[in-house]
């Protein structure tokens, strides 16, 4: 049975139910297997040097200015923005290639008048107003936010036209087990984030993403919930809160064991 027939009986109102635990179980089953090599290939660090920084927001506007055109390119090749400045920023290191593959940032506010992004541009889409921001001190809520992947780090393939400008993954270049690492990557990233939080103890954190990605991160057990309807923002997009003690209810054992990883990861660049 392919992979399409297995999404349309996952939305049948009778069946669905079935095949979606089917799917789950087996993205479960894949995640258990990639967490023992995914610390092989790949390693979690924060981003404390210029030289660091500068390569995330090179990145960023690799795929948010010049990919997805969320934001206009510029000389300088780098994309920021007001939030910056009182972020933190969690990068994954392809370990034989000595060069980041990804990053994403926590938006961490300490003042009152800091906002998150979520609340400066989305605050009316959040219509569960028992998880509103608004509702805890600053230094308890962070926003995760601005995670991108290198194109050449994603298991697809796209057209030769394309060229290096949409990154077409070469297969030859990585061996089988790297590769099958590629749809984890943004998991980790997640869980790098997730990590810098929970060390930092911010307790109430959103995030705002299109519904297929909250749906495809809960397939491998990170469950967000969701705050209130889609809105145009980039795209369709919908407001989701998590905590610590939700990350850990659905965690598969596998995914634990890559968390667990990446937590270890991230408290040892704390400390250089």
């Amino acid at each position: 049975m392919n992979v399409a027939k297995i999404r349309r009986l996952s939305r049948n109102p009778i069946y669905g139910g079935i095949f979606r635990w089917l799917i789950a179980h087996a993205m479960k089953k894949e995640a258990s297997s990639i967490a023992g090599h995914f610390k092989t290939y790949f390693k979690a660090e924060i981003a404390v040097t210029k030289n660091t920084r500068d390569a995330v927001q090179n990145i960023r506007h690799k795929v948010y200015c010049e990919e997805l055109k969320f934001e206009p390119p510029n000389v300088d090749e780098k994309e920021s923005d007001e939030f910056d400045e009182y972020s933190e920023y969690c990068v994954l290191r392809h370990i034989g290639r000595d060069t980041l593959v990804g990053c994403v940032r926590m938006v961490a506010p300490s003042e009152p008048s800091a906002l998150l992004p979520i609340e400066k541009y989305c605050s009316a889409s959040i219509t569960n107003k028992q998880y509103h921001p608004s509702n805890f001190a600053r230094e308890d809520v962070g926003e995760i936010s601005r995670l991108a992947v290198l194109p050449e780090f994603r298991r697809r393939k796209v057209d030769k036209v394309d060229g290096a400008a949409q990154g077409r993954i070469y297969e030859a270049t990585y061996t089988e087990e790297e590769f099958r690492c590629f749809p984890f990557i943004s998991v980790g990233l997640y869980f790098a984030v997730a990590a810098l939080t929970v060390i930092a103890k911010r307790r109430h954190i959103y995030v705002m993403t299109e519904p297929k990605i909250a749906r495809s991160m809960g397939l491998v057990g990170i469950r967000f919930i969701q705050l209130g309807e889609p809105v145009d923002y980039h795209g369709l997009r919908a407001p989701y809160y998590i905590n610590k003690d939700i990350l850990f209810k659905y965690m598969s054992k596998g995914l634990k064991k890559l968390y667990l990883h990446i937590e270890r990861d991230i408290a040892k660049s704390l400390k250089k």
